[in-house]
C-alpha cells in the first residue's frame, strides 16, 4: 500500500447547493435532472457517485467521460452539475474557486482541505477514496515481498515525501502485505456490491 487519495464531492458553481444536505434537497425536487459525472464507466468517481445515490436515494444520471480531466472540465463549465472524484485531480480546481468542493467523502477531514465537511457528515457511514499500492507477482519470495514492503514504507515516512503527497491529497498509508492483501479483499466485496446494485456492466 502507498498512498490514499479521497474523493470529495464537488459540484459546479452553477448549482444553487452550498452543502450536501443543500444537494440532496435540490435533486429530491428535480428528478432527473442531476448529471453526473465520471472518469469513465466502473471508475472510481463512478462507483463512489453509485454508492452516494444508493444511501440517499436520490435520482442522478451518469456521464461517463474518456478520463477525470475532460469531465472536470466540462464539471468547471456547467455540462454536469457534479462529479465524485478522486482530490488529487481536483484539487487545483478546488483551490481556484473553478468548482465547489461540498465535502471530501473519506470518515475523516483531509488535510488539503481542512475547512471542507464530510459526507458522513450528513449522509452516516459513507465512506469512499481509492488507493495506490504495489504488487509482486504471485509466486515471489516471501522474503522479497518483505524486503520491497520494508523500502516502501521507509520511503512513506521521509517528511518530503509526506508533504509533497499532502500537497496532492494523497495520504502516505504504509501497511504490511498482509494488512494490504485484507484491504484489497474488503474493497473487492465492497465494491462488488456497489457495481451489482447499480447493475454496472463495463463494455
Amino acid at each position: 500500500m502507498l498512498s490514499s487519495l479521497p474523493l470529495v464531492m464537488e459540484v459546479s458553481p452553477q448549482l444553487p447547493a452550498k452543502t450536501v444536505a443543500e444537494f440532496i434537497a435540490y435533486a429530491k425536487s428535480n428528478p432527473g435532472k442531476i448529471t453526473m459525472a465520471s472518469g469513465g464507466t466502473g471508475s472510481a468517481s463512478h462507483v463512489g457517485g453509485e454508492l452516494f445515490k444508493l444511501m440517499t436515494g436520490i435520482d442522478m444520471l451518469h456521464v461517463p467521460y474518456r478520463g477525470g480531466s475532460p469531465a472536470l472540465t466540462d464539471l468547471i463549465g456547467g455540462q454536469v452539475q457534479v462529479m465524485f472524484s478522486p482530490l488529487p485531480e481536483s484539487i487545483g480546481a478546488i483551490k481556484a474557486g473553478h468548482v465547489r468542493a461540498l465535502a471530501v467523502a473519506t470518515v475523516a477531514r483531509s488535510e488539503a482541505l481542512p475547512e471542507v465537511p464530510t459526507v458522513a457528515d450528513s449522509v452516516p457511514g459513507f465512506d469512499a477514496s481509492t488507493w495506490q499500492g504495489i504488487g509482486a507477482p504471485r509466486n515471489t519470495p516471501a522474503e522479497i515481498v518483505e524486503r520491497l514492503n520494508k523500502e516502501i514504507n521507509a520511503v512513506l515516512a521521509d517528511p518530503k515525501i509526506k508533504e509533497r503527497l499532502a500537497e496532492l491529497g494523497s495520504v502516505p498509508t504504509p501497511m504490511s502485505p498482509a494488512d494490504f492483501a485484507n484491504l484489497i479483499a474488503a474493497e473487492t466485496e465492497k465494491w462488488g456490491k456497489v457495481i451489482r446494485a447499480a447493475n454496472i456492466v463495463v463494455k
